[in-house]
């Protein structure tokens, strides 16, 4: 007998299957939009698998296919809003030591600069401050795909305190400025803000 298995439509077994490769990639992107937007509006507490499906216009299945658990997909997403200050890791794995601490500086205020970058970026760090999933997300992407790198880039015994320092540096100061917007940093110019910041990111780095 022909037809599909178990009683079900060949559209039902193709919906529950894999999807063909030429559909997958929009598919996973059209997912991770919605992803992004769900999180950024509702938090990540307050977001669910069947929200960003909706959002996306796909079955809760797919996600799961895709991306797994909720934590998965919030990793992913996290992980696509991030790729401009992830490319901090290669300034330092370049070679470029003398001046790493300045570049480092911009490419990160670069980010929070952005109006675009800006918003998904400061929903994730609101998500990740008021739940400790969403923290543990964050930490494992800034530790395995960002520090590490940095560390791996310095000539020192103690390269990954120094990496740590130098990402505290500016991520506090990011956090004064754009999330509880404390002035008058918050209203300070930026170049100001990088001239002041660069060199103390630069002793981090490489100084005694």
């Amino acid at each position: 007998m022909t037809g599909a298995p178990s009683g079900r439509s060949p559209a039902t077994a193709r919906r529950r299957g894999r999807p063909p490769r030429a559909e997958s990639a929009d598919t996973r992107d059209r997912i991770l939009t919605a992803a992004r937007e769900e999180f950024s509006a509702r938090g990540y507490e307050k977001t669910s698998v069947r929200g960003i499906a909706k959002a996306a216009g796909v079955d809760p299945a797919l996600v799961h296919h895709y991306f797994g658990t909720k934590e998965q997909v919030f990793e992913a997403s996290v992980e696509v809003a991030f790729a401009p200050a992830l490319k901090v890791r290669d300034i330092v794995a370049d070679g470029r030591i003398d001046d790493a601490g300045e570049r480092m500086t911009r490419a990160i205020f670069g980010v929070w600069e952005n109006p675009v970058t800006r918003a998904p970026v400061l929903a994730i760090v609101r998500s990740a401050v008021t739940n400790d999933i969403a923290a543990a997300a964050l930490r494992r992407l800034i530790s395995t795909q960002l520090l590490r790198r940095i560390a791996g880039g310095l000539d020192a015994p103690d390269a990954a305190l120094r990496a740590e320092l130098a990402a505290a540096q500016l991520v506090g100061c990011a956090m004064l400025r754009y999330v509880i917007q404390v002035e008058p940093l918050a209203s300070a110019d930026v170049e100001q803000v990088i001239a002041r910041l660069a060199p103390v990111v630069q002793t981090h780095l490489t100084g005694d």
